[in-house]
């Protein structure tokens, strides 16, 4: 039967514009979108109200289960390396030198945006993209404590308990997964780290959980992750147009609830918040296995019909990325108790490896490796070469995943290539600090033969690489080189990059994240002077008046890339405790005994007192 092409194309229409959206909308967006709605009702004052869709009286919670296995968990760092003297007084010089630019970021924040969300780094304005709920303030309450600052812990902890959580500005949806990351985790963290000693951040988190709770007030209990406060609190909404979960949602955004409310249920000892976050996992398993690329979700899932195989792109990079990054800590905060994280992680990892890791290109012949994208159709895999700063998390979770699921030495030695792989992005670029995105010549699968001949570096092979970036439908011998060369000069590539899309530096933590990920699991000290010449390099070019300020474009030849007046709250809360843990004691914050979520929030493990 002929089918009209009129629905056909209004579909694809619908399809492409809400996948524009999210795509455009997924990588650290402000916690609330401006909508006409919330513009005439105001602000408002979340309360707690019965829910529309309650799940049935008789309905067992789940439970955090508590039968650990009978192997203990594996060690995951490696000893503490041995220190001479002067190696000591050099780490503990490079130490008090991120602490002293930990400092300088804290004191512009706190003179001139206290109990702000941000302050702006170059004229020291305040800022409040992120509802005005102190995010600077709460993210950075664990910092604070591990950086042994007690007396401005102190003060942020009297200001954390004045943030009323309940008052809405006159804006519109809420995100659930960065008000989860920043806010809840960054509550939870600070009043464990701290010894739990100040009830308050404890009872704070909880007000925090609950509003988050209401939005998986739907059919189906999945969440609503860019949900509508002013929709809920208005009774003749919530009883006309009830509440559904999204049918386009991010995959990062609905996958990467599960260590905080499962830790605020640890903390708190109420099932519900464990209860939602594992009905989620419980779908995302039953789904793994029936996507376009079993063992892979895509990038965005239906969470109302609670299908994912619409969208056939998949990645371990944005809006992905810690979905994938939560297993192995899942099962590492419950102590091994639940098999299920381990499960999926095992289901997808060496999927990963097969389709998306790949050896690079590069003039140093270095042994480094990139996560790329892949799209599926009708059966075909197309690789896509893109490296992202976001992506370098995979570098710690492949290296955690090898220790923890006790996978051999040879995926820990992977994660040092990833890890690799970031820092040659750094070193790549005239000033020394990484691209957000940037696109480089895969040369071979991870373990393919023959590796390291076919990625030996030559112009020969970077000029193909460019000619599929530029070129793709050029023949052989039709191609410019001479053109080729003159696209490499006019935007200013680095050798073995063949795009650079998007050349901020916004103080991002992937890149020492990972080495700092490879120094505790090796305890080579290679990494921590990696990590200073990283540090050396970003507090020469960011560091201003008020704080610390991203950068425009890394690839400026000049090696001087214009600041830009924006420093999110992760600089506090996520980079600079990297640089710090990395010229740290061993045990300050071991992963033997801590789980770090996705914003650097360390959790204690349920199976350790």
């Amino acid at each position: 039967m002929r089918r009209s092409w009129r629905p056909v194309l209004l579909t694809s229409l619908v399809w492409t514009c809400g996948l524009w959206y999210l795509y455009r909308s997924g990588q650290r967006q402000p916690y609330f979108q401006p909508t006409p709605e919330s513009k005439v009702l105001g602000i408002a004052r979340w309360q707690s109200l019965p829910e529309i869709n309650p799940l049935p009286r008789d309905t067992v919670l789940r439970k955090i289960p508590r039968d650990l296995p009978p192997e203990p968990i594996p060690r995951i760092q490696a000893p503490a390396p041995g220190e001479e003297r002067e190696a000591r007084n050099r780490r503990l010089h490079r130490r008090e030198a991120v602490r002293g630019a930990f400092r300088h970021s804290w004191k512009g924040y706190r003179n001139h945006a206290w109990m702000h969300d941000e302050v702006k780094p170059l004229t020291g304005a305040p800022s409040d993209p992120l509802a005005g709920w102190g995010a600077t303030l709460v993210d950075s309450l664990d910092t604070l404590w591990i950086m042994e600052l007690k007396n401005e812990f102190d003060e942020a902890v009297q200001a954390a308990a004045r943030i009323d959580f309940t008052t809405y500005a006159p804006m519109g949806e809420l995100n659930v997964f960065e008000t989860n990351i920043r806010h809840l985790a960054g509550l939870m963290s600070a009043y464990e780290v701290s010894g739990k000693k100040h009830k308050i951040l404890l009872q704070q988190a909880a007000l925090v959980g609950d509003i988050l709770m209401s939005a998986f007030d739907t059919p189906n209990r999945m969440p609503i992750t860019r949900w509508d406060i002013h929709h809920w609190l208005n009774s003749g909404l919530r009883s006309s147009t009830p509440q559904t979960a999204p049918s386009q949602v991010l995959a990062s955004e609905i996958g990467s609830l599960s260590l905080e409310f499962t830790k605020l249920s640890q903390l708190t000892g109420k099932d519900k918040y464990y209860d939602a976050v594992q009905r989620v996992s419980d779908e995302l398993a039953k789904a793994q296995s029936k996507t376009n690329i079993p063992g892979l979700w895509p990038i965005v899932v239906n969470a109302r019909d609670l299908t994912f195989n619409a969208d056939s792109t998949f990645t371990l990079g944005g809006m992905a990325d810690s979905l994938y990054e939560y297993l192995p800590k899942q099962y590492l905060l419950l102590g091994g108790a639940l098999a299920q994280p381990r499960e999926m992680y095992e289901g997808f990892i060496d999927v990963a490896k097969k389709r998306m890791l790949r050896r690079a290109l590069n003039p140093a012949n270095e042994s480094i490796v990139f996560s790329g994208d892949i799209k599926e159709k009708d059966g075909a895999i197309e690789y896509i070469p893109k490296g992202q700063h976001l992506g370098c998390f995979v570098a710690g979770m492949v290296g955690l995943g090898a220790r923890l699921f006790d996978r051999g030495e040879e995926e820990v030695g992977l994660a040092g290539e990833l890890a690799r792989g970031c820092v040659w992005s750094y070193d790549a670029t005239p000033c020394g600090i990484g691209p957000e995105i940037w696109h480089y010549v895969p040369c071979a699968e991870v373990d393919e033969e023959g590796r390291d001949e076919k990625c030996e570096w030559s112009r020969e092979k970077w000029m193909a690489g460019l000619e599929k970036q530029w070129m793709p439908n050029v023949a052989g011998e039709n191609v410019d080189e001479e053109e080729l060369v003159r696209i490499a000069e006019k935007k200013q590539l680095p050798l073995g990059m063949t795009d650079v899309p998007d050349r901020k530096y916004i103080l991002r933590p992937e890149a020492i994240e990972a080495v700092f990920w490879m120094h505790r699991l090796t305890g080579d000290v290679e990494w921590q002077d990696i990590a200073w010449r990283m540090f050396e390099k970003v507090e020469e070019l960011t560091k201003s008046e008020f704080g610390a300020a991203a950068l425009e474009d890394v690839t400026e030849l000049l090696g001087k890339p214009r600041r830009m007046n924006n420093q999110e709250s992760f600089w506090l809360a996520e980079t600079l405790k990297y640089f710090y843990l990395c010229f740290s004691e061993f045990d300050v914050v071991s992963l033997d005994e801590w789980v770090l979520n996705t914003e650097a929030h360390p959790f204690k493990r349920m199976d350790l007192k």
